[in-house]
């Protein structure tokens, strides 16, 4: 049975680890848990904040493309608690050249600020303040 102390993990591939890895950790700033190289044909990034309860993994399979997001409806919604974090990130990420893109549902409109990864899947981050 699913529980309160269940650790998830969402994973995803990519055409492109090194871009991934500059979007959520050099731009987000979520720290690598592990790494691993030509394990059975796959690449991977596996991040995340340790005691969160879920990691993101990004795999990339030799030899095959994964493509884009099928839907701008594919999200990720991070709620950052108080405001001065929340602006911290999101100038964190323009440092690193991401810009907030439209949000697909106009529900995200003022809740926070939309971002599209490198393989066009959506990151919203919600700022929990106004939300």
């Amino acid at each position: 049975m699913i529980h309160a102390g269940t650790e998830l993990r969402v994973v995803r591939p990519t055409d492109d680890l090194a871009a991934v890895r500059r979007f959520y950790v050099d731009a987000l700033g979520l720290p690598v848990i592990a790494e691993f190289r030509d394990h059975d044909g796959f690449d991977g990034l596996i991040v995340g904040i340790s005691g969160a309860g879920y990691h993101l993994a990004f795999t990339r399979k030799h030899g095959w493309s994964a493509g884009r997001a099928a839907t701008p409806e594919n999200l990720l919604v991070f709620r950052i608690d108080d405001t001065q974090s929340w602006q911290r990130l999101t100038e964190r990420m323009a440092r690193f050249g991401h810009a907030p893109v439209p949000p697909h549902n106009p529900w995200w409109s003022g809740r926070g600020l939309t971002y599209e990864d490198p393989d066009g899947y959506r990151v919203v981050l919600v700022n929990a303040e106004v939300d």
